[in-house]
């Protein structure tokens, strides 16, 4: 792919400074002031050309970038009709909504489309709210956004202590114990988990977890979300980490990946018994650039996109395969900088022995090309959530990297 560098402004750097962070201007110096000015399937290209290949994007680009059924069909909406009157009924929102539906674990049928993963947090707190569900509950570690509402959930004081006071009655319990809700869950409650904790550190539960907190969630009344929004839609080489366990809750939250990486868009999906305080009345729960017809357009091509070219069934191939190739150059060139490796499908951690050895890390393989993120809740933790579109080109890429990289910081740590 050739980049244009004409379409650069003199000084990108100054203009975030002056006009967007300080901070973020900041950072990207430190990693080299590179930009991004395209992108296609598992790449993304710099100013002067250069070629990255994303392996993380914070797991949106599961389709990879540009995807062309997907671009195709917003384009083909945008040139018709991109944005609705919210008066008139849309066919693409109901056409979405229909794709998604179908797609979700039996009696998840009720689609509320917004624009962000915390947006879809937020209106489950709110649905679970008209059911009287006061009381919130979620795991340490979680990550469910950083509005209001979904920052009390997310349980990172990092995160919190500056927006003090949040919701209130809201209580953190440990992942991955079940026990723990126990004795403290009931008819007034809602429970919001992930069923693998992503910004957490790809923190995996053990088998029978989910299982068990539905049981209590249904013996006590209690109202079950599952924020799918990171690891839904192939991520982790099923449909849903519901899918695992065979869960169905009263409430899913979908995202990042069913943007297609083409346009934001999430959704809160929920059971008819769950959604009907928001059926029968459509202007409980609005905004106005929810489901608009480029949005739904990117939405509907995503999940066909990953239905008909079997992107669920090359993560689930796929990711094993990354994963033991990683831990084996671990083993073999750094195992005193590694703590573990561990991941489902294309959701693959890395947890380094400190942040600065993780922070190391990350700006190796940024060096080498390749890009991944750290995790927003373990900064100890690298993430590869790469797209299910790699090439044999691309694996070969990403190993080579990981164990330069490996190897050089085994010299120099």
């Amino acid at each position: 792919m050739t980049v244009r560098t004409e379409r650069l402004a003199p000084d990108i750097p100054d203009l975030y400074r002056r006009h967007l962070s300080k901070g973020r201007a900041s950072l990207a110096e430190l990693i080299g002031g590179d930009q991004e000015l395209a992108s296609h399937a598992a790449h993304v290209f710099g100013a002067d050309g250069r070629r990255f290949l994303d392996c993380g994007g914070y797991g949106v680009f599961l389709v990879g970038h540009t995807h062309p059924a997907v671009v195709n069909a917003v384009v083909a909406q945008a040139r018709t009709h991109p944005m609705s009157t919210r008066l008139l009924l849309e066919p693409t929102a109901a056409l979405a909504a229909a794709t998604l539906a179908a797609v979700t674990p039996a009696g998840l049928d009720r689609v509320h489309f917004v624009t962000s993963g915390a947006e879809a947090a937020e209106a489950a707190i709110k649905l679970a709210r008209t059911h009287g569900k006061r009381r919130l509950v979620s795991a340490r570690g979680g990550f469910h956004g950083k509005t209001m509402g979904a920052l009390s959930l997310t349980a990172k004081e990092l995160y919190q202590e500056p927006f003090r006071p949040l919701l209130p009655d809201v209580t953190h319990v440990p992942y991955g114990d079940a026990s723990a809700l126990a004795d403290i869950i009931g008819v007034d409650t809602c429970v919001v988990l992930e069923p693998v904790q992503g910004e957490g550190g790809v923190v995996i539960p053990p088998d029978g977890y989910l299982t068990e907190v539905q049981r209590l969630c249904r013996e006590r009344g209690a109202f079950l979300v599952l924020d799918e929004i990171q690891t839904g839609l192939g991520r982790l080489g099923t449909w849903w980490g519901a899918s695992r366990e065979g869960l169905s809750p009263d409430v899913l939250l979908v995202g990042k990946g069913l943007s297609g990486g083409v346009v934001p868009v999430a959704a809160m999906v929920a059971t008819d018994a769950a959604y009907e305080p928001f059926s029968r009345d459509p202007f409980l729960h609005t905004s106005t650039f929810a489901a608009s017809p480029i949005a739904m357009a990117a939405a509907r091509a995503a999940v066909e996109t990953i239905k008909s070219e079997g992107m669920v069934e090359r993560a689930a191939a796929l990711g094993p395969t990354l994963l033991d190739a990683l831990a084996r150059i671990v083993a073999e060139r750094c195992p005193g900088l590694v703590t573990q490796i561990r991941g489902a499908g294309l959701l693959i951690g890395v947890e380094l022995k400190d942040e600065h050895t993780a922070g190391a890390f990350v700006m190796e393989l940024h060096d080498r090309g390749v890009l991944v993120n750290h995790s927003l809740n373990a900064h100890r933790v690298i993430r590869f959530t790469p797209p299910a579109v790699l090439t044999q080109s691309d694996v070969d890429w990403l190993l080579t990297a990981f164990n330069d990289a490996a190897t050089t910081l085994e010299g120099t740590l």
